[in-house]
């Protein structure tokens, strides 16, 4: 039988349905019920990590870094995925703090003696508990389990070793689901701050599809096949986001290849300075591109960095010293039988770049076409 669980998970067990056997785990602990919570709180960007300081200062925190929380390679400087942050059980704020939060993952081996294995062993059962210790593990999800718009992941596993394995597993899925969670929350937060359906409606007559534009953009180009929205905070700080689309045309012409040089024949034309530089490619520096599924339609997911450039009047190019990160999304949409790039930019020095980032992604991901309004009633 597991044993008895410190004070603090009498409070818990009337929140959270004792778990049965491992099969029915997912099952049980995700369900939910329809009562009012308030929404999560805390910084965007940001996983709280229950588990004991000892382990996660050793071997076990290194995998939840690496797992949850890798270096993202293609920003100007290095920056993890998400911020992560330790609060352990026996903390006096343990209670108060952790249900309020956005994301969070409780980890530990149940057969330690700490107070976070003692608060996992009181969610198991009899079955579900001599199931792990024999060697079964498990990765339960529950989402708005105190609060609305919130992820709660528990990790279950007999020792380290174990739940080390469990995580380097699943770490994909975590990173997935913690992603889809703050591009939604970051999608609220956005656009409840104001909308232009103004421009949407007309980006949606003109050229057949829309995204949602944030109430401080502006349209800076509208032309036959090529829209740049932007958003210009000061001299020293922008952030923009471009569609192009080629009609008529076929996914076997959406390579990779094809998508840099798509790109930088339309920043070339279209992206340029004052000083007759243009946004190119940064190819020295990593870039990253994935084939993805996005919004349903077969594409490439390409993050990199991009730098200005132009002529020295010797048939060179030199740097303007002007950059930083894109992010861009190229995918073929059957309906209208059209390959759409549609790519964010960040300008921002001195300022961490990966919000920013998010932000480009959540206002890509609002992308729909005319067919997609018409099935969905309207703007």
């Amino acid at each position: 039988m597991p044993e008895t669980a410190n004070p603090s998970s009498t409070y818990f067990r009337s929140l959270i349905p004792r778990i049965v056997p491992i099969a029915a785990l997912c099952t049980v602990m995700g369900c939910e019920t329809f009562q009012y919570r308030p929404n999560a709180i805390g910084k965007e960007g940001e996983i709280i990590v229950v588990i004991d300081s000892s382990r996660w200062q050793g071997a076990l925190g290194d995998v939840l870094r690496e797992e949850l929380s890798p270096w993202i390679g293609t920003l100007p400087a290095p920056e993890r995925l998400f911020s992560l942050r330790q609060i352990s059980v026996s903390s006096q704020s343990f209670l108060k703090t952790i249900q309020k939060q956005k994301n969070i993952v409780f980890a530990a081996p149940l057969s330690d003696s700490t107070s976070e294995a003692a608060f996992l062993r009181s969610l198991l059962d009899e079955e579900a508990f001599e199931a792990v210790m024999a060697g079964d593990n498990a990765m339960v999800s529950r989402r708005d389990l105190w609060r609305r718009n919130q992820q709660v992941f528990y990790i279950f596993a007999n020792t380290e070793e174990a739940l080390r394995n469990q995580l380097a597993e699943s770490g994909e899925d975590l990173r997935y689901a913690f992603n889809k969670i703050t591009r939604e929350r970051v999608t609220r937060d956005m656009f409840d701050r104001g909308r232009q359906p103004e421009i949407e409606k007309a980006l949606l007559d003109r050229h057949g599809f829309a995204v949602n534009v944030q109430h401080d953009y502006y349209t800076a180009i509208d032309t036959t096949n090529f829209v740049w929205l932007r958003r210009v905070v000061n001299a020293d700080s922008w952030r923009s986001l471009f569609v192009y689309y080629v009609d008529g045309a076929s996914p076997a012409s959406l390579t990779p290849k094809w998508i840099y040089e798509a790109r930088e024949r339309i920043t070339r034309q279209w992206i340029t300075g004052n000083l007759g530089g243009y946004v190119a490619i940064d190819f020295r520096r990593e870039l990253q591109t994935e084939n993805i599924d996005f919004l349903g339609r077969f594409g490439y997911e390409t993050r990199g960095l991009w730098h200005m450039v132009g002529p020295d009047g010797n048939g060179n190019e030199i740097e303007y010293g002007m950059g930083g990160a894109f992010l861009n999304y190229s995918f073929y949409d059957q309906e209208s039988r059209r390959i759409y790039i549609v790519d964010g930019m960040v300008f921002a020095p001195n300022f961490a770049k990966r919000e920013f980032l998010r932000h480009m992604e959540a206002i890509a991901h609002t992308f729909r076409t005319q067919e997609d309004e018409s099935r969905r009633g309207g703007v």
